[in-house]
């Protein structure tokens, strides 16, 4: 991953520079889908959709489980359908944004008698060896080194195949393949609009793949402030401080990384890139410790890690702020009431729009640091446009919520520019 990072973006960002205002994401072009059975979804979408003009026959109202996940039969009988039945009338729909009230999560299915025998057979090889290991004693050092070795490829095996069976992912990001009849639901599917992967052969094209978002949090509430908060920082420009929390020293331009420290290294890049062009006041932290309670008043823009599911309440959050947090499973729940994870409560304390899985992402599968940041703050993209460039993987547990038609606008006092016109009319 020598300078991937830096690479990826100074090849394909101008590409960016020259798209013109009306190529960002319309009104016309967002589907809007809600639930039936859950309170306050229809009322939800209806506001959203008079806020942003989007037509009303771009409203897709379906009856699912008002849980916080869903069965991948209900997924498969009442949701793909409609949807598809909805895009093949209306050609023209680039993004899907879900409501408050649509599940969170759709659960993998069932696992076949093969491969449950599979992993059965794996598990007892394993425990056999770990027994054989504590019931030979007079082994010699060789032999139990040998022995050790057995143990850590039979467990390595195990582990392997339980991660290759992961079939659950976030609703959303299953519904961005809804076009697509057939791919492999094992772990994830390579995004064709993922910088990194550009000029690669990939087995889902652009064609096949729609933006998807959603907006929601822990009670209708929280989805309305979402909403106008993002209107309101397009029209009066948004402004406040860029705050990074890398955990490391930056390595160097020309130091090999990769895993967390390519994303460490992202958010140094992130971090000094936002500096520079003195797009907002940017502090930066790379000690071990988070920030603390206190340390980032009005903040802006936000990218850290790694603190899991136990939001560190460091922040007031800027009308139309953005940020993340790196970690396994800090949206497995928006509702919870006693949940810590950092999507949820970040919504709660008031930032617009944040990501997060469902579940054990792995860090490879999160949106690239620095090409997220830079994208949303050049403000010609959309807040979906610039997530969707920017993340590696699909039919995964990725989940962006926020309003899909955000656009960033910063005021020219902190020497950024100005997005181009807001189409909230």
């Amino acid at each position: 991953m020598k300078n991937l990072l830096r690479a990826l973006f100074f090849a394909f960002f101008p590409v960016f520079l020259l798209v013109s205002p009306a190529s960002a994401l319309s009104p016309e072009e967002v589907l809007v889908i809600a639930n039936m059975n859950a309170a306050s979804s229809k009322g939800l979408a209806l506001f959203y959709m008079e806020r942003r003009k989007i037509p009303k026959e771009n409203l897709l109202l379906l009856r699912l489980t008002d849980q916080e996940t869903c069965t991948r039969e209900e997924y498969d009988e009442k949701v793909l359908p409609p949807v598809r039945r909805f895009l093949k009338e209306h050609p023209d729909i680039r993004a899907i944004v879900t409501l408050y009230g649509v599940p969170l999560r759709v659960l993998g299915p069932e696992r076949s008698d093969q491969e449950k025998q599979r992993i059965e057979t794996l598990k007892k090889v394993k425990e056999s060896l770990k027994a054989k290991l504590k019931q030979t004693r007079n082994l010699s050092a060789d032999a139990q080194a040998e022995l050790k070795r057995k143990i850590k490829r039979a467990d390595k095996a195990y582990t392997y195949s339980i991660r290759n069976l992961d079939r659950t992912a976030s609703f959303d990001s299953e519904l961005s393949l809804v076009k697509k009849k057939e791919y492999n639901l094992d772990r994830w599917q390579p995004n064709p609009f993922y910088l990194g992967f550009k000029n690669q052969t990939l087995k889902i094209g652009k064609s096949d793949v729609m933006m998807t978002s959603r907006l929601d949090g822990a009670s209708p509430k929280v989805v309305k402030r979402i909403i106008n908060d993002s209107l309101e920082a397009e029209k009066e420009g948004l402004e406040g401080t860029a705050y990074f929390d890398a955990r490391w020293k930056y390595p160097g331009d020309n130091k090999k990384v990769s895993g967390y420290a390519f994303y460490d290294k992202s958010i140094h890049e992130a971090a000094r890139y936002h500096e520079k062009k003195q797009i907002l006041p940017v502090k930066l932290n790379d000690s071990q410790d988070l920030f603390q309670p206190g340390d980032c008043p009005n903040a802006a823009l936000y990218c850290g890690w790694y603190k899991l599911a136990n939001y560190v309440d460091a922040f007031t959050w800027a009308k139309g702020s953005v940020g993340f947090h790196i970690a396994s499973s800090e949206c497995v729940t928006l509702r919870n009431k006693n949940s810590k994870v950092w999507c949820k409560k970040m919504l709660d304390k008031g930032i617009a729009a944040t990501v997060g899985p469902v579940g054990e992402p792995y860090v490879q599968s999160f949106p690239v640091p620095e090409l997220f940041f830079k994208l949303l703050t050049e403000g010609y993209l959309t807040l979906t446009e610039s997530y969707f460039v920017s993340l590696p993987y699909l039919s995964w547990k990725m989940v962006l919520v926020g309003d899909p038609l955000y656009r960033l606008n910063l005021k020219k006092n902190h020497g950024g520019g100005n997005a181009p016109d807001s189409n909230s009319g």
